[in-house]
């Protein structure tokens, strides 16, 4: 199963971040010296993907700005000798094919990979979530890539999380084929933890296959008036199996305030020019605060 399509759902306001994100893309916020979208970008090119789709919204334009030449700057950089920085920006201008197509009302992240559909062809597809930042090599969803090649079945990334807070992901159940693989029996979008079917969480990395998108355009609307993709994988269920699988690396929810901090700390530290100027700073800071 070769990816070379990428669906990335970014049209949501970002509501947590506000007012950070009242003007700016949530996505475009950095993590250290890149905005958050990119590391998940850098992820999927790495695993093979040439074409990123993004599903956008109003005022979300940026983000495909993001990945295209800036030749006035480029050529800023090259009169000023920044060739470095040149080579920079460069790289993200031409590291993916962008296609753009808008989500013009917010009816959930099924609707949202749907509107992806008309572009997408009739082979699998990979779906990232910008919320969720796996930094590590391989790269995540190649993991998810490789099980689909031997399955031929769509695939879910998943991680255990305490009990108490499977309430804030969708879940599986399924059957251990092999260490951090299940056939999936269940998925259920955001259980209550005490009828939980386990206490495997959905992490916003898919592989995918057409008869997914059939799937969901057969899927009814929510209470909410939303159409999940959780349900349109459980509906995949009857016509053929669901595999789930764990992923190398290391996951921050970039979404939740907390984490994105961290995220930020945890990348600086590894940064192999900042990191170690900013351990000596994260250390003289504990220690003025440990004196106060």
């Amino acid at each position: 199963m070769n990816l070379r399509r990428a669906v990335f759902p970014v049209a949501g306001y970002g509501t947590r971040f506000l007012p950070a994100s009242k003007a700016i893309p949530k996505e475009l916020l950095p993590i250290v010296d890149k905005p958050a979208v990119q590391y998940v970008v850098e992820e999927a090119v790495a695993a093979g993907v040439e074409t990123a789709i993004f599903v956008t919204a109003e005022g979300k334009s940026a983000i495909e700005d993001h990945f295209d030449r800036n030749l006035r700057l480029e050529a800023f950089l090259a009169e000023r000798g920044k060739h470095d920085l040149l080579e920079v920006v460069r790289h993200v201008g031409t590291m993916v094919q962008v296609v753009a197509v808008r989500q013009k009302e917010a009816l959930g992240l099924g609707h949202a990979v749907l509107q992806a559909a008309p572009v997408l062809g009739d082979e699998p597809f990979a779906v990232l979530l910008g919320d969720d930042i796996i930094v590590g090599h391989p790269p995540a969803i190649a993991r998810l890539a490789e099980l689909g090649r031997q399955t031929g079945a769509p695939v879910i990334a998943v991680m255990e999380v305490p009990r108490e807070e499977i309430r804030h992901y969708g879940c599986v159940a399924g059957d251990l084929v092999e260490p951090g693989v299940w056939r999936v029996r269940e998925l259920v979008e955001k259980p209550p933890p005490e009828v939980a079917p386990s206490n495997l969480a959905i992490i916003g990395r898919y592989v995918l296959t057409p008869a997914v998108l059939h799937a969901l355009a057969a899927t009814p609307p929510d209470r909410a008036g939303e159409i999940q993709l959780t349900e349109g994988l459980r509906r995949c269920l009857a016509a053929g199996p669901v595999y789930a699988c764990t992923f190398p690396g290391k996951r921050y929810d970039a979404g939740n305030k907390a984490d994105f901090l961290r995220a930020t700390v945890e990348i600086a530290l590894r940064h192999p020019e900042l990191g170690p100027g900013f351990r000596r700073m994260l250390e003289e800071v504990f220690a003025e605060v440990q004196e106060k």
